[in-house]
Order: C-alpha cells, then structure tokens, then sequence
C-alpha cells in the first residue's frame, strides 16, 4: 500500500474512506494532493477488495477548500495549460470509475473541491456545507473540468450565474438545484454515505458498472468542452487580470480588473 503525505485511507467492508488531510489548509487540494488522488484511486481500480468509494474532508470546516493558492500564483500560459489537462484527466478517472464514487460532503467544497464533489457520481452533503466556484476572484475559471460538471447537474443559466459571480451556494440550495443528492446533519454524513454505498455495492456490480458507462457515454459530444475549458483556463493564466486578482488576493485587497 503506497504511503499518502495528504490522503488517509481506510477500508472496511469492501468501502474505501479517502480522506484528505491537510486541515490547516482547510484541505487545499495543491498538486501533490491531486497527484496523490490519481494513485490512490488506481489502486482502489486494481484492488478487487474494493467495492465501492467514498471521499471526504479531515475535520469539520472543509470537504476541499479548492486550489493552493500559492502553487496557483506560479501560472502561466504554458503550466496554465498542462495544470488544467492534468486535474482533469485525473478528475476523470473518478467520473469513470466503475466502481460506485461518493462525495461526502462535510463543509466548504469550492474550487477545485467543488470540481472534486461534482467527479463523484453521487454528493452527500452535511448541514453545514457550502459548495462554489470562486476562480473568477482571482480571474481564472473552473480548470478541473467545473464549466462542464456544474453545467450539466444545474443547468447552463444558473451554472453560468454561479461561475460568473463567484457565489457560494448552501447544501439546500445546493440539493434544490441538483448538485447535491442528499442533506444530512454533520453527525449522520458519513453513515448516509454509507448507507448509499452499501445498496449500490448489493447490485451487480457488472450492470453498476455499466451504468455508469451509459451515462457518461451522453457527454462524449462535449468532449471537446473540456479542451475549451483547457484552452481558456491557459490564456487566463497569461492575463493581465489574473496577475492582478493573485496580487489583491495576498494584499487583501478588492482587485481592479482591466479585461486583459
């Protein structure tokens, strides 16, 4: 079992529990946490052990509190680019998965957590969870496939509105539009997770599989979206603007976009 610096693992009952651990940050996903998902989830692919998986945040403030800033802030055009194709063929994997993936949801889940939650093909929320796409602040978009996932589970109109603005949305507003399953109390989260999970893994395994496949099969003809989302997420990078949002952001101050 390969040793994890920012994930924790457990496996019971044919359930494996990926925790992300990096509760000073409220569980900021920087790129070894990203690269360390792709592992853990491969090996979760070539156990047979494995039925099912469930992800969540260590603590009680954070599921994935998006990017690492600091990596964020070291961008340009040409890694723009390449960190952008990288999360989402990681992210994919987990969209993929023939084994049955949850989010369990336990606090905020922005940005790149956001984009996480929506890979899952199930989101369980906690009480207390707030789940948004906050890139534009900074004068980036989604790059780990959000522009895609959030239009699909809401809709184009109010996935626009959230990108655009920046909002954070409540776990019941977030269950009214689609992009959580279920809203539970803190203290019931995870056993609702597996309460999910422990029907799902009852069924044939063959035809949960394919489920998946089939509805992942719709979205082929928008494949090309994610290359758009690639494409724009790199020029962002090379913007004027995003200079400008990293600096007010460490400055704390309100960012004074030109559009260039």
């Amino acid at each position: 079992m390969t040793t994890y610096n920012n994930l924790k693992l457990n496996l019971q009952e044919g359930i494996l529990t990926i925790t992300i651990s990096r509760v000073a940050k409220l569980n900021a996903l920087n790129i070894e946490t990203v690269e360390e998902i792709q592992t853990a989830m491969q090996e979760a692919y070539d156990n047979d052990e494995v039925k099912g998986i469930i992800f969540t945040g260590e603590g009680d403030k954070a599921f994935a509190a998006g990017a690492d800033i600091g990596e964020i802030s070291q961008l340009n055009e040409v890694i723009g680019r390449r960190f952008a194709e990288r999360g989402q063929d990681i992210f994919a994997m987990i969209e993929e998965s023939t084994k049955p993936v949850i989010a369990a949801v336990n606090g905020f889940a922005l940005g790149g957590g956001c984009e996480l939650a929506m890979a899952c093909h199930i989101r369980v929320a906690s009480h207390n969870a707030r789940f948004g796409q906050p890139e534009v602040n900074l004068g980036l978009i989604p790059g780990y496939g959000g522009t895609q996932r959030l239009t699909q589970l809401v809709g184009k109109g109010k996935a626009m509105e959230l990108m655009m603005t920046g909002d954070m949305i409540t776990a019941d507003d977030a269950l009214r539009l689609g992009l959580a399953n279920h809203v539970t109390t803190p203290g019931m989260l995870m056993e609702k997770c597996l309460e999910i999970m422990r029907k799902i893994t009852s069924k044939a395994p063959l035809a949960v599989g394919m489920i998946v496949d089939c509805v992942n099969a719709w979205y082929d003809k928008e494949e090309h979206g994610y290359q758009t989302e690639a494409n724009s997420f790199s020029r962002c990078c090379g913007s004027d603007d995003f200079v400008e949002g990293i600096n007010a952001f460490f400055q704390k101050r309100k960012p004074q976009f030109k559009g260039n």
